[in-house]
């Protein structure tokens, strides 16, 4: 199956231009995607872009990764409703640093599949850094008239809205068009992609290949990923679901993909697995045979979770999982950090207690609800207790005069009480 195929039956392609498909079958094509580094992480937003270059290198051709030093200093304003604050210099060099890095954990730069089509890595930085003012509104801005630029969907919807269009904004588009060129023209890159809201980006970069040198360069565009209940993908109450395990955890990260709609988890696994059709076939049959079951979304969860971090992180956001959710044991915390260990509690009740104060011991009812406010009083914590519904570091508490010391505590710091099936607490020791 070639490339293009590949992106229809997964439900990927938005738009192509005419001949593109013809090029691709010439051989081995160069391609690239853009990535704007206006933060230090790369969000599952952009993972449909990076799912494409995946795609674009497994076909055989070459995959570009374009980050964004210069144009990352502007902010593309392709339906955007307000413009974006500038960043500065060595903020964008740290952004772009980090956003390289996890890259490089998707794309083979290295050819190690021997084919020939490493991928590159790129910073239009590099050419802009030192292209002056009047050298690029002769050279770049004489070849694209406004009237081109203010036909596109993107600047006329700026232009109508409150906020308008900037001069900054609006020469976006001749700075990614010139990116284009200068790929086309130094590194023989043939083809530009990205998600469907740079379609007119994409035509004037082939336009001003056209027009400079007439050349022929092609393009094409991906779909907009929703959710079906209407709500922006890649979203949830506490924000952007990021890349980078320190702003997302891995355990969160599985979470976010496990916790799909049946309908959604069945459209992603084509977008964010390589899993063939086959495959996912036989998957989503046997999910619909017992949806209770979640087979599309564990199947989903494990895989992403994994190329995004590691099989090791995978299999501790399952324990956490089992954890939360189930019977598992607390074994899996032992090989935390204490950060790791308080974003698994993250919106968890946490309460701090003495050490000096448990190394005599404390009765578990005073523990409780006197030190920590598990239980309101002392008679609540008494009456669950009797009832067999109070639990310390997941073994179940036998009697009202027990005590709890120092040798109760997971990492020498941590009490997990438990009452009834799903409310934690968390106790810190200090």
């Amino acid at each position: 199956m070639n490339f293009v195929d590949e992106l229809r039956w997964r439900g990927m392609l938005q738009d192509i231009m005419p001949g593109t498909e013809e090029q691709l079958e010439k051989g081995v094509t160069s391609g690239y995607i853009g990535f704007d580094p206006t933060g230090d992480s790369l969000h599952v937003g952009h993972l449909t872009q990076i799912m494409t270059l995946i795609h674009f290198q497994r076909a055989g051709h070459r995959p570009i990764a374009l980050v964004g030093g210069a144009t990352g200093m502007i902010g593309d304003p392709s339906f955007k409703s307000a413009e974006r604050n500038l960043l500065d210099e060595e903020t964008l060099r740290h952004n772009v640093s980090c956003l390289e890095k996890q890259l490089r954990k998707f794309l083979d730069f290295d050819n190690r599949s021997g084919k020939g089509n490493g991928a590159i890595m790129v910073n239009n930085y590099d050419w802009f850094k030192d292209f002056k003012f009047l050298d690029f509104i002769r050279d770049v801005g004489k070849l694209i008239t406004v009237n081109y630029m203010m036909a596109k969907d993107s600047v006329k919807k700026r232009l109508e809205g409150e906020n308008g269009l900037s001069f900054t904004e609006f020469s976006y588009q001749l700075i990614q068009g010139y990116d284009f060129y200068h790929l086309w023209k130094h590194k023989g890159c043939m083809i530009q992609m990205g998600g469907s809201d740079q379609w007119g980006n994409i035509v004037t970069g082939s336009e001003f290949i056209r027009r400079q040198e007439g050349g022929s360069a092609f393009g094409l565009t991906t779909q907009l990923i929703k959710k079906t209940d209407g709500t922006k993908f890649g979203k949830t109450e506490s924000g952007a679901v990021w890349l980078d395990p320190k702003k997302t955890s891995p355990y969160k990260y599985y979470q976010f993909w496990l916790n799909a709609s049946d309908e959604d988890a069945k459209n992603w696994i084509k977008i964010f697995t390589l899993k063939d059709k086959a495959e996912i076939d036989s998957i989503i049959a046997e999910h619909d045979a017992a949806p209770h079951l979640r087979i599309v979304q564990k199947a989903l969860a494990e895989d992403i979770t994994i190329r995004t971090h590691s099989v090791s992180a995978y299999q501790m956001a399952v324990k956490t999982s089992e954890f939360l959710f189930g019977s598992g044991s607390l074994d899996f915390l032992s090989g935390m950090d204490d950060a790791d260990v308080l974003d698994v509690f993250d919106g968890v009740p946490q309460s701090v207690i003495r050490k000096e104060e448990l190394k005599n011991g404390i009765n578990v009812v005073d523990l409780l609800s006197t030190y920590a406010s598990v239980f309101p009083s002392k008679g609540e914590a008494r009456k669950m207790i009797q009832g067999g519904g109070v639990s310390i570091n997941r073994e179940k508490v036998g009697s009202v005069d027990q005590t709890i010391d120092l040798s109760n505590l997971i990492n020498n710091k941590y009490i997990i009480a438990q009452k009834g099936k799903k409310n934690y607490f968390l106790l810190i020791a200090q």
